[in-house]
């Protein structure tokens, strides 16, 4: 049984400058959601973060609405919550790889995400998963965007040397010696 067993919590990270996370939450499950939501306000609440949340339909559109936010808007990091329940169907195995792929291709592409997604056999998993008080799985995928937007800000000016230099390094206007004069 998985809540028997030992966890290791990295300490919380800490910024010198503002973060701004986005929290994208179904609420299909509204009480499992409220949970996730109600755990991850508070993990970034206490990292000083900024937040907004935005709701959709289902798992889904989580990765889509990230996608979206982040060629649209200016958040460092993301927050995917929601919940599914298998059933019945084979849908369950859609919507869980099919989120959760879109998710990893969108962190592979450097966003930070901490995915809250639950995949449950049973509402009692759910339950046990998204409560802050138990399992806390909002909170912990709140602590995973902040931990990797505290790496991706570590190495945001780690040049490795090769292919072209940023705007201003590559040319000298007029009179200038040392490009710092760039427009």
């Amino acid at each position: 049984m998985a809540s028997s067993e030992e966890h290791t919590v990295l300490a919380r990270p800490e910024f010198d400058k503002p973060v701004k996370v986005l929290i994208v939450v179904s609420p299909y499950y509204s009480d499992i959601a409220h949970g996730l939501l109600t755990g991850a306000k508070a993990e970034l609440a206490a990292s000083g973060a900024d937040f907004e949340v935005v709701e959709m339909p289902g798992a889904l559109e989580i990765p889509t609405a990230i996608g979206i936010s982040d060629r649209r808007s200016n958040f460092d990091g993301y927050v995917a919550l929601g919940c599914v329940i298998r059933g019945e169907t084979t849908h369950y195995e859609t919507v869980c790889n099919d989120s959760s792929r879109a998710l990893q291709l969108l962190g592979l592409q450097g966003l930070c995400i901490g995915n809250g997604i639950l995949t449950v056999e049973n509402k009692a998993q759910a339950d046990v998963r998204a409560d802050p008080e138990g399992q806390n799985k909002g909170g912990g995928a709140a602590a995973a965007a902040l931990h990797l937007i505290a790496l991706a800000r570590k190495w945001a000016h780690t040049s490795k040397g090769i292919g072209f230099k940023p705007r201003g390094e590559d040319t000298l206007m007029a009179g200038d010696t040392d490009g710092s004069n760039i427009a």
